[in-house]
């Protein structure tokens, strides 16, 4: 389990992405960029870090489901994950 204030600096860098990204397209666009330096480092897309949504696990993170390897074996043994199973041959 991540701390919760790992977690909640992930939520506060996705914000500040969110919130400077019109503006970093349009500098940018203009080659403005000693104007794109001084906006907060956290705002660029590039430090967006990818966190299981249940346990915050930053490392083996599956994309498609959205939590990590060792969560989705769990469920996925559990049968809590439609249309996935164990493989055997």
């Amino acid at each position: 389990m991540a701390k919760e204030s790992m977690k909640a600096r992930e939520v506060k860098r996705a914000k500040l992405v969110a919130k400077y990204s019109e503006r970093r397209i349009q500098l940018k666009k203009a080659g403005d960029y000693e104007a794109l330096q001084a906006l907060p480092r956290n705002a660029s897309p590039v430090r967006l870090h990818n966190r299981c949504k249940l346990t915050g696990r930053p490392k083996g993170y599956i994309r498609q489901f959205g939590i990590s390897r060792i969560q989705f074996r769990e469920m996925a043994s559990n049968g809590l994950i439609p249309g996935v199973k164990k493989a055997s041959w």
